[in-house]
């Protein structure tokens, strides 16, 4: 366990229910290499498993993200967490009752593929709690609606010679992430290191989603534990924007910084599935931008020239 990492929160998984048929799903490796990258894009085809859900045992999953205000949350299995490759995508998981719009929390190592682990909440949107295990379908949402703009959050003992970032509200899986001009890479608690570090700062961070989605925030402080919101969105937009950020501090950080501003405001609930439109299909993946393996919720076949 790296030691930086969380350890795994405490879940509780539900027990009963008939056995379901498990997602036909797959892990697309995008290798950094000189050579070109071969993976199959994301697909926004509904695949079928099965959910249970569990009680957060702390205040954030593995992904290091707040709880979001909504409550709808969903913890994925190796495979699909992918060593945080998925998180902060969403998925629309249709069950008995409905379907409902979960945020990628949390991994649960314990979950098969196919297997989600819902928030009680978003379990009790579409299935019986008293049932424990339901069928579902589920599929990966491609530019999906967002609380806000992006925001920033440098890790506690960040410095001048060891940069970390999480990074919230972004739509879509991220590829990459530039800071400075330099390259960073990503952990699987879902930050995103340079071990030598990006300099005092402030940063300019380019970042590029898996449809080759591109934003550039600027003015990002070297504040360890303190959420910087900015104004730009990358929700199925490229966008290169100058942004002066407002430091939120964490729960976390006003407890080691008495310079922490004002609580997190209350962010915006995600549109329901009733509400939204119909998805498109995806768009090819961005070949060679990712450090790590890219989660491809709903395999589609390898292009002919993979061989």
């Amino acid at each position: 366990m790296s030691a930086h990492r969380r350890p795994f929160p405490t879940r509780w998984l539900a027990a009963g229910g008939a056995a379901v048929l498990a997602g036909i799903i797959g892990v697309a490796l995008l290798l950094q290499t000189g050579g070109s990258a071969c993976a199959a894009p994301p697909s926004t085809s509904a695949k079928s498993g099965k959910a249970t859900f569990y009680d957060l045992g702390g205040t954030s999953g593995n992904c290091s993200f707040e709880t979001p205000a909504d409550d709808l949350y969903v913890a994925l299995g190796p495979d699909q967490y992918a060593g945080g490759a998925s998180c902060g995508a969403y998925l629309d998981v249709t069950g008995p009752k409905g379907t409902v719009r979960v945020k990628v929390f949390d991994s649960c190592p314990e979950c098969d593929t196919g297997h989600l682990d819902l928030s009680r909440t978003a379990f009790k949107k579409i299935g019986s709690e008293v049932a424990g295990i339901i069928p579902i379908t589920y599929k990966l949402v491609k530019n999906p609606s967002v609380p806000g703009p992006i925001t920033v959050r440098i890790k506690e003992g960040a410095s001048q010679y060891w940069f970390a970032a999480r990074i919230d509200n972004h739509a879509n899986p991220l590829a990459s992430v530039q800071v400075s001009g330099k390259s960073a890479h990503r952990e699987d608690y879902n930050y995103w290191l340079i071990d030598g570090g990006a300099g005092s700062g402030p940063y300019k961070l380019k970042i590029t989603d898996i449809y080759g989605n591109t934003s550039t925030v600027s003015g990002i402080a070297m504040k360890p534990g303190v959420v910087q919101k900015t104004s730009t969105s990358v929700s199925g937009k490229s966008t290169t924007v100058k942004t002066t950020s407002k430091s939120t501090p964490t729960p976390e950080a006003k407890k080691s910084s008495a310079s922490a501003s004002a609580a997190v405001k209350p962010t915006t609930v995600p549109p329901t599935a009733s509400s939204v439109a119909p998805l498109p299909e995806s768009a090819a993946a961005v070949p060679g931008t990712t450090e790590d393996a890219l989660l491809n919720l709903a395999a589609d076949p390898r292009p002919a020239s993979c061989g």
